[in-house]
């Protein structure tokens, strides 16, 4: 019995980790692409106001464009390592629960009673309010 409960809980696991870096990656994507989107919109301007703007104004747009770029370079490497880690995690963690099921199993049923401990603190509470 014991040894399904470890062969069942290591893919809900891995799903969970997966999961994880699915959602991540979504939300960094989005946020890239609006970011990009943001930045097309802004260099169009900048072509518009090109014939009647003084030099100086130009070099500062042309500098805002740069460091927008070196942002957006920033934000995927900062997304990359955040994978990595989150992948480094996952890995840990799928080794741990190889090498140590009863232990990995005692600890996901002490960090659930815990949350559904909270939760239920927080329901109470807030139904205690109204």
């Amino acid at each position: 019995m014991n040894s399904n409960m470890y062969r069942d809980a290591l893919p809900a696991i891995q799903k969970t980790s997966e999961s994880m870096m699915d959602s991540l990656s979504k939300g960094l994507d989005a946020t890239r692409e609006h970011a990009n989107h943001a930045l097309d919109r802004a260099e169009g301007k900048v072509r518009e106001l090109r014939g009647n703007v003084d030099p100086m104004v130009e070099l500062m747009a042309s500098k805002a464009q740069k460091m927008a770029r070196q942002s957006l370079d920033m934000a995927s490497e900062a997304r990359e390592r955040a994978e990595k880690s989150l992948k480094h995690a996952a890995d840990a963690t799928n080794r741990y629960v190889s090498e140590q099921p009863l232990r990995s199993v005692l600890i996901a049923a002490a960090v659930g009673g815990a949350i559904a401990l909270l939760v239920s603190t927080s329901r109470n509470r807030n139904r205690n309010r109204y």
